[in-house]
């Protein structure tokens, strides 16, 4: 599970980059890590409608100030209407995550953002975690994932950055994992990405502030 995992995110389809390699060790292991964040509250809820029905994400302001206010950023811009998921990646049964964002796109996407670690927020990939795409620490952008199942070996360690998680699903998870189970093109995509974009991709009509 980890060694696919390792090799699962890359910015964009539009930029590809080398997926991250690096071993990981125990999450453990690491040093002066916070106590693990259960439920990101308190949280400022975003709502993505989809063509698919609604997604609810409770974003973590407390915990990831820099990465939330970005996404935040995005949503207030409405930056992500006309958007989509666009990639879909199956680890295993029941594991994997679903990509959505600007693709690069200069018209919708902001400058990148400073790394927010799991180290040192104490948030972790679990199901119905929210995180940053990237190429590596300092490249995120307007690209993010949802992560389906646990996938705490994305999370930061002593030698390796992981990804920054910013939030969690509270509401529309099933439509998650009907978007994890889409179809996907078998030539579409570069590199490990190759048989992981969706097609058709499914539309983001709207991305908005909504009250818990």
């Amino acid at each position: 599970m980890r060694r696919a995992v390792a090799v699962l995110l890359l910015a964009t389809i539009a930029a590809p980059a080398p997926a991250q390699n690096a071993p990981r060790a125990l999450a453990q292991n690491a040093p002066s890590a916070p106590a693990p964040v259960a439920t990101p509250l308190p949280a400022t809820r975003v709502t993505l409608t989809t063509a698919d029905g609604p997604i609810v994400i409770a974003v973590d302001t407390v915990h990831a100030p820099i990465t939330a206010a970005n996404f935040l950023r995005y949503v207030d811009q409405k930056k992500l209407d006309g958007a989509a998921f666009y990639r879909a990646v199956n680890v295993a049964p029941g594991y994997g995550l679903a990509q959505f964002g600007t693709r690069n796109d200069p018209k919708r996407t902001l400058p990148p953002i400073a790394h927010e670690p799991t180290s040192q927020t104490g948030l972790s990939h679990v199901d119905g975690a929210i995180s940053m795409a990237m190429a590596k620490p300092g490249t995120a952008a307007g690209d993010f994932f949802i992560v389906i199942g646990d996938l705490k070996s994305m999370d930061a360690t002593t030698s390796d950055p992981g990804f920054a998680v910013f939030g969690r699903v509270v509401e529309g998870m099933d439509i998650v994992k009907r978007i994890l189970a889409s179809p996907t093109s078998p030539t579409e995509g570069e590199g490990v990405m190759k048989g992981q974009m969706l097609s058709p991709t499914i539309r983001i009509v709207s991305a908005r502030k909504t009250a818990p």
